[in-house]
């Protein structure tokens, strides 16, 4: 064990080192393979790996041995001096660094010159090209988001357009369109009655879609979320909410119009009932519509198969023709989206013996 004295001898071996300790100040005491190589003056004031000097510069060359700052590296000048400074090399790393962050945010500028945009098969919606594709809307209301969703700007003819990008993990209706669904009858100028509206996210694209010239009336239960949907629909002049029970049509019937299309995201284990009764109400006859299914919130108890087909069934008695159905994975687990068509029914007012034209005819789409 060495004597204490000669360790203190050391202590003070700023560029030169202390004595026969390697560790001068430091040693392997106060640093370790800290601010310096063994420590804060350990072969020399920053040989080895110094933290601010980076690995390929050292902040001194190699120290002497002397005491006190004696021996070949007694002078800051000298071999065991500072050397290059403190972090010298060290900032030329950070410079490449540096350099190297320039170079991809260039070459980032220069794929995003390349984007672009390509109509999708349902009219209205888009597909965005670029770094990352994405399914878009066209903006009704450029500069504005809804959810915190990304706004795409892409310069076409010198028109400059802002699309919305559509997230399938927030809305079933992006999910089914990105599933391959074959029609889902909402384009331009359509009117839509949206049943389980909510605070607006998915209904804010079907803004986008039917544009100024359409209507969207949206009908929610819950008044928190009845205020955000409130609140797109002031800067949205084709958002009609409504915040009523969509079990009750009858309560707004004077507040909507006949429609085009039902879409119906309700979740509730009497959705096809809802639909039913508000498909008598307000959607003319040869109108479509599509219905959400999530199969937890009918029976828990039966698998998802099952659940469909049962409300695939109930559908059917309700003059409301399947035509296609879809699930939504990998978006939503034991989803399914169905989509289908109204058969509307005239009656004559003639007893049923009568052989009147208009006696029972169905009207096929």
């Amino acid at each position: 064990m060495e004597p204490r004295g000669r360790f203190l001898l050391g202590a003070r071996g700023g560029c030169g080192g202390g004595g026969d300790e390697e560790g001068g100040r430091g040693g392997e005491g106060r640093g370790g393979e800290g601010r310096g190589g063994e420590g804060r003056g350990g072969e020399g004031r920053g040989g080895g790996e110094a933290r601010r000097g980076g690995r390929a510069r050292r902040r001194g060359g190699g120290g002497g041995s002397g005491s006190r700052g004696g021996g070949s590296g007694a002078r800051p000048r000298d071999s065991g001096g500072r050397g290059r400074g403190r972090g010298g090399g060290g900032g030329g790393g950070g410079g490449q660094r540096r350099g190297g962050a320039a170079r991809s945010k260039s070459r980032r500028r220069k794929g995003a010159a390349g984007v672009s945009v390509e109509p999708h098969r349902h009219e209205g919606v888009f597909i965005y090209r670029g770094a990352e594709d994405a399914l878009v809307t066209l903006n009704m209301v450029p500069g504005q988001s809804v959810y915190g969703e990304r706004r795409l700007t892409v310069t076409e003819g010198g028109v400059k357009q802002e699309y919305r990008a559509w997230n399938p993990f927030r809305s079933k209706l992006a999910a089914a369109i990105l599933g391959g669904v074959d029609q889902i009858h909402i384009k331009p100028k359509s009117k839509v009655l949206y049943l389980g509206a909510a605070s607006g996210t998915t209904v804010s694209h079907v803004s986008d879609i039917i544009g100024p010239d359409g209507l969207v009336y949206a009908v929610e239960f819950s008044h928190r979320a009845g205020r955000d949907l409130v609140n797109v629909a002031k800067k949205r002049t084709n958002i009609i909410p409504v915040l009523e029970d969509a079990r009750h049509p009858l309560k707004y019937r004077m507040l909507i119009g006949m429609v085009d299309v039902i879409f119906a995201d309700v979740a509730q284990p009497d959705q096809s009932r809802i639909v039913a009764l508000n498909a008598h109400t307000f959607l003319r006859n040869g109108g479509h519509f599509l219905i959400s299914i999530k199969a937890n919130c009918i029976d828990s108890t039966a698998s998802a198969e099952a659940v469909f087909a049962s409300e695939v069934r109930k559908l059917q008695q309700e003059n409301l023709k399947p035509q296609e159905q879809l699930t939504l994975e990998p978006y939503e687990r034991d989803h399914a989206v169905v989509v289908g068509v109204y058969r509307g029914v005239y009656f004559s007012l003639c007893p049923p013996p009568c052989s009147c034209s208009l006696s029972n005819k169905q009207i096929k789409s």
